[in-house]
C-alpha cells in the first residue's frame, strides 16, 4: 500500500472510531434520558438534549415507551455499525481483502444500515402520525431525519457484500488452482 494510501485507510480508521465514540456517548445520554425521566423527571432539563417527553408519558405511557424504544434502538444500532466496521478495518488484510470475514462483516454492515434506516422510518411515520393525535413530536425528528439516507446506503452496501462474496469465491477458486 502506498504511503497516500495508508494515511487515508488510517485517517478513516482514526474517523471511525471518533464516530463510534460520540454514538456511544449520544446513546449512553439516552439511556440517562430515559432512566431519570422514569425516576427523577424535574433533572431531565438539566441532561443531554434537554429530550423531555414527561407530556407524551402523562398523556400515554406507550406512545412514550414506542418513541424511546426507537430512539434507543436506532442509536444503538448506529453505534454497532461503527464497531463493525472498526473491526473490520482492524482485521482486514489489505494484501488479500477478498475474504470470507471481509464479506460477512460487509454484509452485516448493510443489513444494520438497512436496519437503522427501516426503524428511523417507522418512526417518522409513527411520530407524524402521533402528531395527529395531538402529540408534540417534532423535537424528535432529528432522530430520524436521515433514514431514507441509511436504506439507500444499506442497499448499495449489500450489493457491495454480494460482490465481495463472489469475489471470495473466484479467489478460493484460483487459490485451489494454483
Amino acid at each position: 500500500m502506498s504511503k497516500t494510501n495508508n494515511f487515508v485507510y488510517w485517517s478513516l480508521y482514526t474517523i471511525a472510531w471518533l464516530i463510534f465514540v460520540g454514538l456511544s456517548i449520544e446513546t449512553g445520554g439516552l439511556i440517562v434520558n430515559f432512566f431519570f425521566s422514569l425516576y427523577k423527571p424535574e433533572v431531565v432539563v438539566n441532561l443531554y438534549q434537554k429530550l423531555d417527553l414527561m407530556p407524551i408519558y402523562k398523556e400515554s405511557k406507550w406512545a412514550f415507551f414506542g418513541l424511546y424504544g426507537f430512539l434507543l434502538a436506532i442509536g444503538l444500532l448506529k453505534a454497532i455499525l461503527f464497531y463493525i466496521i472498526i473491526v473490520l478495518m482492524h482485521k482486514m488484510d489489505m494484501k488479500k481483502p477478498f475474504s470470507s470475514f471481509v464479506s460477512k462483516q460487509i454484509s452485516r454492515v448493510s443489513y444494520l444500515t438497512l436496519s437503522i434506516g427501516l426503524l428511523g422510518y417507522i418512526a417518522k411515520k409513527i411520530t407524524a402520525s402521533l402528531n395527529h393525535y395531538g402529540f408534540t413530536t417534532s423535537h424528535l425528528d432529528q432522530f430520524w431525519v436521515d433514514s431514507q439516507a441509511f436504506i439507500l446506503m444499506g442497499a448499495v452496501v449489500y450489493i457491495i457484500a454480494t460482490i465481495f462474496k463472489k469475489g471470495v469465491e473466484i479467489q478460493t477458486e484460483n487459490d485451489l488452482t494454483v
